[in-house]
């Protein structure tokens, strides 16, 4: 019973698809060719530079001024990271270097007690 109203419901949703597309096939037959469109990149950014310029928060303040303000704090940003992740790696040496001295504590023990043990047999 469920998978014959499936169908069905399938079915009547194929054919309500193919009938929009009968109808929509001579309209779009009709429509004009165009060609591939190219965005003139030059002209957008002139214009959105404009329209920044007569916003009026931005209204009094330059655009190479406004650059230099983004450009310095960024370069902020990067130091303060350079730093931290410069402190992290200082950190993971240091732990790494004192492990490998932990492991060596006992190695000059280990001889003595290989020499004494083979002094004694």
């Amino acid at each position: 019973m469920l998978e014959t109203i499936c169908l069905i419901i399938l079915v009547l949703s194929f054919l309500g698809l193919a009938i929009i597309m009968v109808l929509k096939i001579p309209a779009l037959v009709e429509l004009p060719e165009r060609g591939p469109v190219s965005l003139n990149w030059k002209k957008i950014i002139s214009d959105a530079q404009g329209q920044i310029r007569k916003s009026p928060p931005l209204k009094g303040i330059s655009f190479d001024l406004l650059l230099q303000k983004i450009l310095s704090r960024t370069r902020v940003l990067i130091l303060k990271t350079d730093n931290r992740t410069s402190s992290w790696l200082q950190q993971l040496r240091a732990q790494s270097q004192k492990r490998k001295f932990g492991e060596n504590d006992n190695y000059w023990q280990e001889i003595k007690k290989s020499t004494k043990k083979s002094k004694k047999a």
